[in-house]
């Protein structure tokens, strides 16, 4: 295992972190501020963890904030241009959404996906399908 990779024994302490941002997703869904959950939810990814609980753990995070979005237009125009490279770094969630088979995931995703693309270009699809380090 490479040490760029967080072993096993940091594991706790990364699911400890992601419930924290759950929980402050959850809030910020309750006030409906989904772009910011939104922003919560893809900021603080697990660091390079092959533990499939962390990514798990953080794909259910993740996965509650893109639902929650209604108006996909409205949220690339109330996002900074900087999240998009997020988004763009975290194309594998979406691409883990459309591997879910469940209908309002995909169909949400795609959404999303479409949108991305059009605003960031296709060089975003390219670099997350050539990521073989940062999967989730």
């Amino acid at each position: 295992m490479s040490d760029a990779f967080v072993g096993a024994d940091n594991a706790e302490a990364i699911i400890t972190r992601i419930e924290h941002k759950s929980r402050k997703i959850e809030s910020l869904l309750k006030q409906s501020k989904t772009v910011e959950a939104l922003k919560t939810a893809l900021e603080g990814s697990p660091p390079n963890t092959r533990d499939e609980r962390c990514k798990s753990a953080n794909w259910i995070v993740v996965h509650r904030a893109l639902m929650a979005i209604k108006d996909v237009d409205g949220m690339f125009s109330s996002l900074d241009p900087e999240y998009y490279d997020i988004l763009m770094n975290t194309y594998r969630y979406l691409y883990r959404g459309l591997s879910t088979g469940d209908r309002p995931t995909c169909d949400q995703c795609l959404r999303i996906h479409e949108k991305l693309t059009e605003k960031a270009g296709l060089g975003c699809i390219l670099r997350a399908l050539a990521d073989t380090i940062n999967t989730v």
